[in-house]
């Protein structure tokens, strides 16, 4: 969740070419990154389909147990994403730290066959996000800094739809392999190393390397390395500090997508033989929003399109916890719950996430960081719940916390002049 904007960052650069770039709608390297992303994307996510179901009922993980793996999974890219976003400022080589991380998520795929223990499969998957913090912010620098300003929503929204894709491959992938292989989860995971290797070949063949700061590429001296001490001063700004902590309280109440799937098993009667396609229906629905929230937030601001995104969360949290008490809905309720959890996603996931400035990369990352610690406490949080107390009381705790925060947020954000 980015919603950073002009106002976020100091120096904001307002040359000609920034404000009006010439050539196409959506620049040649975010379609490179794109396809990179949806290669690493189908990789991750036959990964990310089978991963609860493996952990809960074949490792025998309880709740608390998978909130502790889930909170790694999301929340240790946090330790390191800041330090991308700072090395990719400070060396000027974006490039080269994006395919560091997506290089060492690759290399984690396999070692996922010889882990069993919640030891050793923590370890696994901390190496993993930490290639996603590296890579992070270096991905999103080099497609804010080769696209105009009023073209950064499409330009996020083309990538996202384009990781999307991906998104919604992998979970068809693993459920195709489920079925076809004897050794199921060990076939998912050796298929997934090498998708994820073809990813990172297509990055270092067609991104290119070192770039100028305007989109053109024409005449620019490229600025000098940003400093740990510049770095660090974006915090002074009063909107960068509200971003960020709007970021936190939004990812200290939401569930993450694996406790959703896992609640939406339990509650509404799903087969643990489809449980791999779920996460294909909140695909779908992003893969069909991305770009045209990402537009409508360039044309009517990115606080309403964010915040709308989290009504949609709230609602289908609202049908999870109806689910049981209606059996005979339980069929047209689900579909419903998917599209609105696609709908949060392609609304408050990337929407805003243009419009960084100077230093570009730790920009982003510290907004993406106060998320992702958010959601690491959140996961543990929510595992803990469960186990003492019901999923459901879990769930009904977090809709109230959503809906507490979001209010916070909607004020906080509150356009005061200036980009909304």
């Amino acid at each position: 969740m980015y919603l950073t904007d002009r106002s976020a960052t100091p120096e904001a650069d307002t040359s000609p070419a920034r404000r009006r770039g010439p050539g196409p709608k959506v620049a040649p390297v975010v379609l490179v990154l794109g396809t990179v992303s949806l290669i690493t994307d189908v990789s991750s996510e036959m990964v990310t389909a089978v991963l609860p179901l493996y952990l809960v009922t074949t490792l025998g993980f309880s709740p608390l147990g998978f909130g502790a793996l889930d909170g790694v999974y999301n929340g240790v890219s946090a330790l390191v994403q800041l330090t991308g976003g700072h090395l990719a400022d400070r060396v000027r080589n974006h490039k080269l730290l994006a395919g560091l991380g997506y290089g060492l998520s690759a290399l984690c795929k396999p070692l996922l066959l010889l882990a069993g223990s919640i030891g050793a499969l923590g370890t696994v998957l901390a190496l993993d996000r930490t290639g996603k913090g590296l890579r992070t912010a270096p991905r999103d620098a080099m497609i804010s800094l080769s696209t105009p300003v009023e073209r950064q929503g499409r330009a996020f929204g083309v990538h996202r739809a384009m990781d999307t894709t991906g998104a919604m491959l992998g979970p068809l992938a693993a459920f195709f392999i489920l079925r076809a292989a004897a050794d199921g989860y060990d076939a998912v995971f050796g298929v997934s190393a090498c998708v994820a290797v073809l990813g990172v070949v297509v990055l270092l063949l067609f991104v290119p390397g070192r770039r100028r700061e305007t989109p053109d590429g024409a005449g620019a001296e490229p600025r000098p390395p940003v400093r740990v001490k510049e770095a660090l001063a974006l915090l002074r700004l009063p909107r960068l500090r509200a971003l960020a902590g709007c970021a936190a309280l939004l990812g200290l109440t939401t569930v993450s997508d694996a406790f959703v799937y896992l609640l939406l098993q339990r509650r509404a009667g799903v087969g643990e033989e489809w449980f791999t396609l779920l996460p294909l229906g909140t695909a779908v629905v992003f893969l069909l929003l991305a770009v045209p929230l990402g537009a409508l937030a360039d044309r009517i601001g990115r606080r309403t399109v964010f915040l709308a995104g989290h009504v949609g969360l709230l609602t289908a949290y609202a049908l999870l916890l109806w689910a049981p008490d209606t059996p005979l809905l339980v069929r047209r309720a689900r579909p419903a719950r998917l599209v609105l959890r696609g709908h949060r996603r392609g609304a408050a996931g990337r929407a805003g996430r243009g419009g960084a400035r100077a230093p570009a990369a730790s920009g982003l990352a510290i907004v993406g960081t106060s998320q992702a610690l958010a959601r690491f406490c959140c996961s543990l949080a929510f595992g803990a719940a469960w186990t003492m107390w019901g999923d459901g009381t879990a769930l009904a705790g977090s809709a109230i916390g959503l809906l507490c925060c979001a209010a916070v947020a909607g004020v906080v954000l509150r356009p005061s002049g200036g980009p909304r």
